[in-house]
């Protein structure tokens, strides 16, 4: 995995947790979802790059 792909990765991570408890201050439920989505959605990219490392070896 580039370190470029585990930035972007673990930036759209925190970018979620960010989302998520802004939607939990202002109780906006559909921002707090959205920043669980995007949370998902990093760890399982950081997740698939990882696999594609183990089989690089």
């Amino acid at each position: 995995m580039g370190l470029g792909d585990k930035i972007d990765n673990k930036a759209q991570e925190m970018a979620g947790k960010a989302k998520e408890g802004a939607g939990k201050a202002t109780d906006d439920r559909s921002l707090e979802a959205e920043g669980k989505k995007d949370q998902v959605a990093g760890n399982l990219k950081q997740a698939g790059e990882k696999v594609k490392d183990a089989f690089k070896k």
